[in-house]
């Protein structure tokens, strides 16, 4: 049996269907659906059982056991980079993980979650890794992933248990995350409503509009490396998951104008001012580490034919995976 948090959520959906594709259904959700649509991400997925986020942790915290618990893949957060409720975060993010982590130190139970590459901040130490002390996040989201991440280090669980640091990821099923949707999400919904997108003007000399550069990843690849996680006992540390390639925003809604077969239409507006100081124009993961752990055949798909699959085959219908 495998335990999913934010189960109904984007990539922990597409998990569940990645572990469907794998003949694995013995699957307890966890999640808070509320009262909108995010029901729908578990509506086709097969799965043994749901519990609400806050019935599990109330039996995490008893300790409750169970003889055929494989693994907790914990994806469950708050992943507004805008929260401002840091006390929610604390909780919600960083106390929450840390639990599950004890429970499954004290009853050996594979364990992997969802850090974030907003613990790199303005990436002024790099994007590396291989360095987990001395980053210095810009938000509240990204201070209590980063807390995670020293936890597991200050307490020598890298050995034990796997946190993944994701990059840009973009794909099905993120419908629900309404402002915090990808930019390819944002961007056929701004082509369909006024034939073009916005974005911003550069801050920087060194970029031109639109050329700032992001990691791109498609949620597909996330999953299948998840996968290799959660097969593959020896796969723990913290890792960072993103392609290695950053690639520009002009790229990223080309691509989409593409898959759509409508000629290019780009507006560059200002920069709103609160956003001008602690915007990333550059992004990009170090995959060493990563790729040392992957089948040596391993390829990431192109930007340009994930956006394809994702515009062509979810977007376009509506259609969750």
């Amino acid at each position: 049996m495998i335990i999913v948090t934010g189960a109904a959520g984007f990539i922990g959906s597409c998990f569940i269907a990645e572990l469907n594709n794998n003949n694995i259904y013995d699957i307890i959700a966890v999640d808070e659906l509320g009262n909108g649509n995010k029901w729908k991400n578990l509506a086709n997925k097969k799965i043994s059982q749901f519990l609400h986020k806050n019935t599990f942790r109330e039996l995490i915290r008893k300790n409750a056991s169970s003889k055929n618990l494989e693994a907790i893949v914990h994806l469950g957060a708050c992943s507004s980079t805008t929260e401002t409720d840091a006390d929610y975060l604390m909780d919600n993010n960083f106390l929450y993980t840390k639990e599950l982590i004890n429970y499954c130190m004290n009853n050996s139970v594979r364990f992997i979650y969802a850090s974030s590459a907003a613990t790199y901040g303005m990436g002024e130490n790099g994007y590396s890794d291989k360095k987990i002390f001395g980053l210095i996040p810009l938000n509240q989201y990204g201070f209590s992933k980063h807390l995670l991440d020293m936890y597991v280090m200050n307490n020598g669980f890298e050995d034990k248990i796997t946190g993944i640091k994701f990059f840009n990821v973009f794909g099905p099923n993120e419908a629900n995350k309404e402002n915090m949707k990808s930019m390819v999400a944002k961007s056929f919904e701004q082509i369909k409503e006024i034939g073009k997108v916005k974005l911003f003007k550069s801050n920087d000399a060194k970029y031109n509009d639109g050329g700032q550069m992001r990691d791109f990843i498609y949620v597909k690849d996330c999953v299948k490396i998840m996968m290799q996680m959660l097969n593959d006992n020896s796969f723990t540390g913290i890792y960072n998951l993103g392609t290695g390639k950053a690639r520009s925003w002009n790229d990223l809604v080309n691509a989409v104008f593409s898959a759509m077969n409508i000629a290019p239409n780009i507006e560059y507006i200002d920069m709103p001012e609160h956003l001008s100081n602690q915007y990333q124009n550059f992004t990009e993961a170090d995959t060493e580490k990563l790729l040392s752990k992957l089948d040596a055949n391993w390829q990431f798909t192109s930007l340009e034919d994930a956006v394809k699959d994702y515009v062509c085959n979810y977007l376009k219908s509506g259609l969750i995976w």
